[in-house]
């Protein structure tokens, strides 16, 4: 009876069997491209790690190797690994009854850090953000589903709404977009990733009102660089349009404005939402610029925040991305606090069997490698806990060092999958993090048709910070809308940790108020 090899349940997804590689079989053109392939896949199955066992059949029958052809069998391993950006770690040799076999571990070396901004896409419900995305990404005009590479929860399928915030990735070589065949495979952003000089994450945020609350964490959570503001030519500017570009400008970010879906209205009709979204621009303070080719963005591309670019476009003719594109591949990355200890706010965690939990966000500040030792919280309590960072990605490659601005993932252990949440936030001990239960603020009222008073308590949104606050104190009696104030805020269930100088967002429903924290008045 043939003897077959056990399998660790967590190295299910990641591991390989062969009975041996031949060079002149598995190094044609061909085979070598279905071996890389298949590495590349159990790389990101295996959080980094893929595990080969050699002289073993597909069935995980033993069949052995002679020693000469088990070294052959390495030597063309570690050329496929080579080729995909890894290498051959360790290798454990056995002897059996038929001959040798080997367990042979495969490890991805990490990609350089890379200039990298961040985008968040806000706009109406059906005014084409995630469709304008999906094209950017890859540079195919809309066949009417394109929008589906990114609304991937059945919900939102069978809707044809976005219902949470979507991630993507875009690159750029030599100031050329490095575009996506299926922006579904994860091979296909880890290789965007891999080629490119430069990386554009985009924040695909929900255009659909009750869902309000899941745009302003993508706006104020993920430290976002820029905001592009879609308006639609047919529907032009509406009133959450309004509502999202006072949230964008409120919390300091600039914007450019797009202008989808020209080829279902007349030219006079672009030119009369473009004339709408210019003087909307006017009565906040800046100054609009309408981008009519790509030499009005060699122009502006290092104005933006006081000037803001008006691009129109159209997904199914793929009419202005020209513009787009030469826009996003010169914008320049703002500046981040790269020599402060490390801080990222969590956005999401994950519990990825194999791996383990997996916390995802945007790095705040500073610089984080693998194996380093961090902070977890706060908790309840208003404590922290040590966790050591196994593990970095960025849209699926794995990466050597993570700087402020990137969006990663991070395999953490050393405290259970149950107690992280999103609002936590992942430091460095030289942060010395200290929990807040109460501040003192700068508010400006936007609208409210409740009483903004004393006794008031909307929900806070401050980077992925999502709790009930109480104002406790006011400069006044109350606050009329337009108006601005000096508050005293206080969180209702747990202490978070917030500084001097975060912006927030007040809401109960639509957006109430936007401020910026003065002063920490009392720790956890």
């Amino acid at each position: 009876m043939s003897k077959k090899v056990k399998i660790p349940p967590s190295e299910g997804q990641h591991i390989e069997f062969k009975e041996r590689l031949i060079p002149l079989v598995h190094l044609k053109p061909e085979r070598r491209q279905q071996l890389g392939i298949q590495l590349k896949s159990h790389l990101l199955d295996g959080g980094g790690v893929a595990v080969y066992l050699l002289g073993v059949n597909d069935d995980g029958v033993i069949m052995g190797l002679g020693e000469y052809e088990l070294e052959m069998s390495i030597s063309v391993l570690s050329t496929i690994a080579a080729e995909c950006g890894a290498r051959i770690r360790r290798v454990e040799r056995f002897e059996t009854e038929k001959g040798y076999i080997a367990r042979v571990v495969v490890e991805a070396q990490p990609a350089a850090a890379k200039p990298h901004i961040t985008l968040a896409v806000a706009g109406h419900v059906n005014h084409g953000k995630s469709t304008l995305i999906a094209c950017l990404l890859t540079n195919q005009p809309d066949d009417g589903k394109k929008w589906l590479f990114l609304d991937t929860l059945p919900h939102e399928v069978e809707r044809n709404l976005s219902a949470d915030i979507h991630l993507a990735v875009l690159g750029f070589k030599n100031g050329k977009p490095v575009t996506l065949n299926n922006p579904l495979d994860k091979l296909e952003r880890a290789r965007v990733v891999e080629e490119s000089e430069k990386l554009v994450s985009f924040v695909d945020t929900v255009g659909h009102e009750p869902w309000l609350r899941t745009t302003i964490r993508g706006l104020v959570g993920q430290e976002v660089d820029y905001g592009i503001l879609v308006v639609a030519a047919d529907d032009g500017i509406t009133h959450l349009t309004r509502e999202h570009l006072g949230i964008m400008l409120g919390l300091g970010m600039p914007v450019i404005v797009c202008i989808t879906k020209t080829e279902k209205v007349s030219p006079s009709r672009v030119a009369e939402v473009r004339e709408e979204a210019a003087q909307l621009l006017k009565k906040v303070g800046r100054i609009p610029l309408h981008i009519r080719d790509t030499s009005d963005v060699d122009v502006v591309y290092d104005k933006i925040g006081l000037v803001v670019p008006i691009i129109e476009t159209s997904a199914r003719t793929l009419s202005g991305f020209d513009r787009l594109y030469s826009l996003l591949s010169l914008l320049p990355r703002r500046e981040k606090p790269l020599d402060k200890p490390f801080l990222l706010y969590i956005d999401r965690v994950y519990d990825i069997e194999g791996v383990g939990s997996v916390i995802s966000g945007t790095v705040r500040q500073g610089r984080l490698r693998a194996g380093a030792e961090l902070l977890l919280g706060p908790y309840p309590d208003g404590g922290f806990k040590r966790i050591k960072a196994r593990s970095i990605e960025i849209h699926h490659a794995r990466v050597e060092e993570a700087v402020a601005g990137y969006v990663i993932g991070v395999a953490i252990r050393g405290v259970p999958h149950n107690e992280i949440r999103r609002g936590m936030v992942v430091c460095e001990q030289e942060l010395e993090p200290r929990a807040v239960w109460s501040f003192e603020a700068e508010v400006l009222v936007l609208n409210s048709p409740s009483r903004f008073a004393a006794g008031y308590e909307p929900v806070i949104q401050c980077h992925t910070i999502s709790q009930s606050v109480k104002i406790t104190e006011l400069d006044r009696d109350y606050i009329r809308p337009g108006e601005q104030c000096q508050a005293v805020l206080e969180f209702k269930y747990s202490p978070m940790l917030v500084y001097p100088q975060d912006r927030f967002v007040l809401r109960e429903g639509r957006t109430k108020g936007i401020g910026v924290i003065r002063k920490i008045l009392r720790y956890a």
